[in-house]
């Protein structure tokens, strides 16, 4: 319909709910409101010829948008970059990918899990009193970050809940890697971000020529992404309302640059290995030639030579 000036009226805009396009009072009246912030983590990964490499963020940003929009809560800003290589990734990458370049958005294990203790820290100084942080990359990395959210929560009054995406739906949709199932969703979220009539490459050394793509990848459609899509968030609808009950209490107070570090000293010295640090129990090693080897087992600040936390 025309406002009588041969002009379109605008469209209407979806709800803001991203912390970095807020005003300061439209922040702090969504966060009285539920003082639950949403943290997408994913990373740049090749997801065969047909998909963006971006696929696992903006899954991520999407659920934790539409979450914060049907339930409340703010978006904090997205963590795109991840755990990758190392552990038990290396061999998956020898297998999938073989030894071509692969553009690849990854950080060690250290790293990527020191950042996500100072992003929880800066949610919690920020007056959040939830976290439902969202990955869109699995396979293992959402274990290290639900072991680190432990210790942040049993030191801070700060409730944080970490899923991977295929977690949300278990038992109903198995999650893949680039098949039926992510596919799907990206057709869902940005069609047009894939290109179907793209066939695999069948020219190159190995595995490596289908570019980490899922063997049902053709099977995807925006309908079954739209199905995994509702039922992921009613998930986490869930898990909102769950934590909403729990919030009770005083608030938080500050949390130091100290009291993080020392959070970061004790995950450290907890026996338990990262599960991003080593091959997985029964996986076959890295070929010795592979140039995804060095990885294999990482070591870095708080982790020794053997991928073990000392």
């Amino acid at each position: 319909m025309s406002d009588g000036s041969g002009s379109r009226p605008p469209q209407r805009q979806p709800e803001q709910v991203r912390w970095a396009e807020l005003l300061p009072r439209e922040l702090r009246l969504r966060r009285a409101a539920c003082p639950i912030a949403w943290l997408p983590l994913g990373l740049c990964e090749p997801h065969g010829y047909v998909a963006a490499f971006g696929l696992d963020t903006i899954k991520a940003d999407w659920l934790c948008d539409e979450g914060a929009r049907r339930f409340g809560g703010v978006v904090a800003p997205t963590q795109g970059w991840h755990i990758h290589e190392t552990g038990y990734h290396a061999r998956w990458l020898e297998e999938v990918i073989g030894e071509d370049e692969a553009e690849i958005g990854t950080l060690p294990p250290d790293i990527l899990l020191r950042t996500f203790l100072y992003q929880l820290r800066a949610l919690a100084n920020a007056g959040f009193r939830g976290v439902i942080a969202v990955t869109g990359h699995a396979g293992g990395n959402q274990v290290d970050l639900r072991r680190l959210a432990a210790a942040f929560s049993a030191r801070v009054p700060l409730a944080v809940e970490v899923y991977a995406d295929p977690e949300l739906v278990s038992g109903r949709y198995d999650g893949d890697h680039a098949g039926k199932f992510e596919i799907s969703q990206l057709l869902a979220i940005r069609p047009d971000l894939v290109d179907l009539s793209r066939p695999p490459r069948g020219d190159g050394p190995g595995a490596g020529s289908r570019f980490a793509l899922g063997g049902d990848a053709a099977e995807a459609t925006a309908d079954h992404g739209r199905i995994i899509l509702e039922a992921q968030l009613a998930s986490l609808g869930e898990s909102v309302r769950r934590m909403s009950a729990s919030l009770a209490g005083a608030a938080v107070t500050r949390v130091s640059l100290s009291k993080a570090e020392e959070i970061w000293a004790s995950f450290a010295s907890e026996p338990l290995p990262l599960v991003t640090a080593n091959p997985l129990p029964g996986q076959p090693p890295v070929s010795a030639t592979s140039k995804w080897k060095p990885g294999e087992r990482w070591a870095g600040p708080g982790i020794d030579s053997a991928g073990q936390r000392p």
